[in-house]
């Protein structure tokens, strides 16, 4: 049973992690090739960097996704609380539902509708299409990560109870101080991992931002796709390697710094 769960495991992170590890292994390769590699060379990292369109892209993308990230994490917040708040359970329940409702649909009718929309508000604003490209995208961006922040942040809260806002009240406090003295700071780590969460969405998208985009605000997925249909270059090999491994990183000093946490904590744990 054991050699047989190793092989299993073996398989599951072959499947998830040779093809990352092949792109980043043709992103050295010195000619165009994705089957033959011809030998080991920096050629496409000094073509990214030469290449100010795929900067742009990536400008443009993480722009758009720390904005959309922030907005949506302060607004779902917010939205968190007041779902918390509300006495009707029924009526909790609904907003919860419709909440929802963006993450259960597909992709390309949340896009579509989108794009309608703003068609329909540029006509009655009297305005192009093309004078919305980033409002448009922000908008849009921010309605589908919205319900992940929701969706973080109300567990935590409903985990959290009144008990601590009520002793802060009682102590003195305005609701409003209550809430960002001694709530916020509780319930931050859903808030941070509905941030996260909302930033990674966003970074990720493509169907929502090729139907909402427009010519003059270009995201790095779409540019990505426009290259499909003549022929990605490897220096998209190079920049995928690099997101890699700012990721990789990333997640090593996160869990150096939780791993830390942990180990004080067992150590005052020891303590006592």
């Amino acid at each position: 049973m054991k050699i047989a769960s190793k092989i299993y495991l073996f398989l599951i992170f072959g499947i998830l992690y040779i093809p990352i590890l092949t792109l980043i292994f043709f992103s050295f390769n010195s000619s165009n090739s994705t089957a033959v590699f011809t030998g080991f060379s920096f050629r496409w990292y000094v073509e990214l960097f030469n290449s100010p369109e795929t900067f742009v892209a990536l400008r443009n993308t993480l722009i758009l996704a720390v904005l959309s990230a922030l907005i949506s994490t302060v607004i779902g917040t917010a939205a968190a609380e007041g779902i918390y708040r509300m006495r009707s359970k029924l009526l909790q329940t609904a907003i919860n539902s419709v909440t929802n409702i963006p993450m259960m649909n597909p992709d390309i009718v949340t896009g579509m509708s989108m794009m309608l929309f703003f068609v329909a508000l540029a006509g009655i604003l009297g305005i192009t299409y093309e004078d919305m490209g980033f409002t448009a995208m922000l908008i849009s961006h921010v309605t589908f990560c919205l319900p992940y922040v929701i969706l973080s942040v109300l567990p935590r809260i409903n985990e959290l109870g009144d008990s601590l806002s009520e002793a802060a009240l009682d102590l003195g406090c305005t609701p409003l101080q209550a809430f960002f003295k001694v709530k916020l700071p509780n319930i931050m780590p859903g808030v941070l991992s509905g941030m996260v969460m909302a930033f990674t969405m966003s970074l990720d998208d493509f169907v929502i931002s090729y139907f909402v985009g427009s010519s003059n605000f270009q995201t790095l997925p779409l540019l990505i796709y426009s290259m499909t249909k003549k022929k990605v270059t490897p220096d998209m090999y190079a920049l995928s390697t690099l997101i890699v491994i700012v990721i990789f990183v990333m997640l090593l000093i996160s869990n150096f710094k939780s791993g830390k946490k942990v180990e004080k904590k067992r150590k005052a744990g020891g303590v006592k």
